[in-house]
């Protein structure tokens, strides 16, 4: 019987298929330093990991029994994929199933911007009962997503997501991917109906400096930034940023500057460079919306992940 670790956990949707395919799914967590001696000493042929597990290339070479590596959602930093690879193990991930949950906190992260929410917040359980009328004025400047430009760096599965959103509220949408030339956008009404809407994307630079809001939608491939201070001296003034992707992509000292100095209106963001111990500068940032990598959270998007890892696990296997 082949044996499969979910050492971040799995859904029941997911166990329930690779059970019923005959797979054991063993899904107690196991500390990271004592990972290699329990895949081991119970024969484990598959780990499952999502941000929390690492899969490096120690425990690549200390666990001949692994077969197969599978990442519950899309980045695989945490994984040496290509030496993995190398030692003839199969690496999966998910690339579809979060990416409405993700496109989703994006919205929720621009709307906490333009209304203030992430500030109210933190505000009128402090002093909402003694100045309440001070508070309605402070946030008083409130703004509509409508007609405003939304740029749109990596224009993947998430990006396309974010994409039909921001249609949806009647935004301009101007998109850059190194790879994607153009894209349709379809949209599905609860009745059924749709409509197709074909974007084609731009340069990055044109992209820069033409949007109200930016949103990115890439991976970490360097540890350069993909976003520094040259790149917000190319913004609009007061620009809203949102980073739901990796931590990393943007240089967080320089969001700092640009926060500090207006040049970016306000940030939600959902990763950071320094997970899980994010700098504190940032964290109480009062022009910030924050979230703990929380992009796939959603009850929805794990049964995808658990459902499309069991799927491709069984299919390699068979």
């Amino acid at each position: 019987m082949i044996k499969v670790l979910a050492n971040d956990g799995i859904s029941q949707s997911g166990i329930d298929t690779l059970e019923a395919a005959g797979f054991e799914v063993i899904t107690q967590k196991v500390a990271q330093e004592q990972l290699a001696n329990v895949i081991n000493e119970k024969g484990i042929n598959v780990l499952l990991v999502r941000s929390a597990t690492t899969a490096r290339k120690d425990l690549i070479d200390a666990c001949p029994n692994l077969k197969l590596i599978g990442r519950g959602g899309v980045g695989m930093d945490n994984i040496d994929v290509n030496y993995a690879k190398s030692k003839g193990l199969e690496v999966i991930n998910t690339p579809a199933a979060s990416s409405e949950s993700v496109a989703e906190l994006v919205f929720a992260h621009l709307f906490n911007l333009v209304r203030f929410v992430y500030d109210s917040n933190r505000l009128m359980p402090l002093e909402g009962d003694t100045k309440f009328k001070d508070l309605k004025k402070a946030y008083a400047k409130g703004s509509e997503l409508k007609g405003k430009k939304l740029g749109i760096i990596g224009f993947g599965r998430i990006g396309q997501e974010v994409a039909k959103r921001a249609i949806g509220l009647g935004m301009e949408v101007i998109a850059n991917d190194k790879f994607i030339k153009d894209a349709e956008i379809e949209l599905t009404f609860f009745d059924g109906q749709k409509t197709t809407f074909n974007l084609k994307t731009t340069t990055f630079e044109e992209v820069l400096k033409n949007s109200d809001f930016l949103t990115l939608h890439i991976p970490k491939t360097s540890d350069k930034a993909v976003i520094g201070k040259e790149e917000f001296e190319m913004m609009k003034d007061g620009v809203g940023i949102v980073n739901a992707a990796r931590g990393g992509v943007i240089d967080e000292d320089a969001l700092l500057e640009a926060l500090n100095s207006a040049k970016v209106s306000a940030a939600g963001l959902d990763v950071f460079d320094n997970e899980p111990t994010p700098k504190i500068k940032l964290l109480m940032q009062p022009n910030v919306s924050l979230t703990p990598h929380i992009g796939a959270a959603t009850n929805e998007a794990q049964n995808r992940i658990g459902v499309e890892l069991a799927d491709k696990i069984i299919s390699y296997f068979n």
